[in-house]
């Protein structure tokens, strides 16, 4: 019994372990759609692997719906990103 609780804490440590190297950043942009001018403030979760080079990952999400990038303003912890949720509004990890 102790072995096969060995081997499943090891799994849960493995699986755990994986989920961590697919980690995410949140990233705060402001975006604007023309004719007739719009803007918006947004917060994008992306994958680990967009975090080094957000604006390109950020701009192929949010054109799908017209928008264009205007800036990316930084990323940000999950703790700040919920703080933003209001200021964010319909874009707060819309795309």
């Amino acid at each position: 019994m102790l072995r096969l609780l060995t081997r499943l804490t090891v799994a849960a440590a493995l699986i755990l372990g994986a989920g961590a190297a697919d980690a995410a950043c949140l990233v705060e942009y402001k975006a604007k759609r023309d004719a007739p001018l719009r803007l918006h403030y947004g917060i994008i979760e992306l994958s680990d692997a967009n975090c080094d080079s957000p604006a390109a990952a950020v701009t192929r999400r949010i054109k799908g719906d017209g928008w264009s990038l205007l800036t990316v303003m930084g990323k940000l912890s999950r703790k700040e990103a919920e703080k933003r949720k209001a200021d964010a509004g319909a874009f707060y990890l819309k795309y």
